[in-house]
């Protein structure tokens, strides 16, 4: 397995892309960007571009719907351009608290939004005149629906790749065999190793049956914090208040991906007590009320040997990019084992 890890939303930015610097030459392979309602993530990728020189750059994740689809892929060239061919197109589709919240626009048809998305990319790499007619985005816009002047265009620039990765943010059913169909990779969250083939196999199998040879295999990058050590099993608490956000305040009852996608794995009644407790605004008990036996089982802490049993874990589970955000101690070092173990 490769290295990734993430940089968050907001806040400490220089500081956290001066980690990222450090433990690029401490094996990390690839670093995800996060954007939601803080600063974009564009900025910060090109600001890593100029910072680093081997890490690969990947937004973790573009939403589908603040950017055009050409927009998006004009991004993508051109921080592969800066980057000397480091870029990575994470995309997804977020959810309507922030799509309809901060941006202002209607949260539909994210399926096939991402399906036209991916195609319109990759005609924009390889330079072709774009000419599309889908059921989200009609290119160029038709003439009675604007001065009649638009006209199938091609990239000026010669993108350093014609085939950048797309890396999708899945976990619903159709969405996952959709990504496993169509992107060179697949970003779940809350990723459970030993629960995920009950929960995504059938989905990945059904997009995997249908995947061109040309993709080649499907990666898949999943993880959590990592702390390496022993007594240091309370350190998973801090991934507490991010998935009660998630489960309890991301949607509304009924309409919570990850929501649904807890139950899915089990935790159908603790789920409903996050959401209820955290949509009653007590946030704290809502943190309390996450199952331990989930905390445990997305993260990666422990002594050596237990850290050694959950990396083999997402492997056989068939991650292939682990993704790790290491806490409670030197980041430096947690990395070098961990890069030495997964080689």
């Amino acid at each position: 397995m490769r290295l990734s890890m993430q940089v968050g939303y907001a806040g400490g930015i220089k500081e956290a892309v001066e980690q990222v610097v450090a433990l690029e030459k401490a094996g990390m392979d690839l670093v995800w960007v996060a954007e939601a309602y803080g600063i974009d993530a564009v900025s910060v990728m090109g600001y890593i571009a100029a910072k680093t020189e081997r890490i690969e750059i990947a937004s973790g994740i573009l939403p589908l719907y603040s950017r055009t689809p050409t927009l998006i892929a004009m991004t993508a060239a051109g921080i592969d351009i800066l980057s000397g061919g480091r870029a990575v197109l994470g995309l997804g589709a977020s959810g309507p608290q922030v799509i309809e919240g901060w941006h202002g626009v209607p949260y539909d048809k994210p399926l096939g939004r991402t399906r036209e998305i991916i195609d319109i990319c990759r005609q924009v790499w390889r330079r072709e005149k774009i000419d599309h007619e889908g059921p989200s985005y009609v290119i160029p816009l038709p003439a009675d629906q604007g001065t009649g002047l638009g006209k199938p265009l091609k990239m000026i620039t010669h993108p350093v790749r014609d085939r950048i990765p797309i890396y999708v943010a899945s976990i619903g059913p159709k969405n996952v065999a959709m990504t496993a169909e169509l992107a060179e990779g697949w970003l779940p969250i809350f990723y459970i190793p030993e629960k995920a083939k009950d929960v995504w196999g059938a989905s990945l199998d059904a997009g995997l049956a249908k995947r061109s040879p040309d993709l080649g295999p499907l990666e898949i990058s999943a993880g959590g914090i990592v702390a390496i050590g022993e007594g240091l099993e309370g350190l998973r608490d801090m991934v507490r208040p991010m998935v009660a956000l998630y489960v309890g305040g991301m949607g509304a009852r009924g309409k919570n991906f990850y929501n649904d996608l807890t139950k899915r794995y089990g935790f159908e009644k603790e789920a409903e007590l996050i959401q209820d407790l955290y949509l009653d605004g007590k946030k704290d008990e809502a943190a309390a009320a996450v199952p331990q036996e989930m905390l445990e089982a997305m993260t990666i802490v422990g002594p050596e040997s237990y850290v050694q049993e959950r990396l083999a874990a997402y492997e056989e589970a068939g991650v292939t990019l682990l993704t790790v955000t290491p806490v409670g101690g030197d980041p430096i070092k947690t990395v070098e084992l961990l890069k030495e173990w997964t080689s």
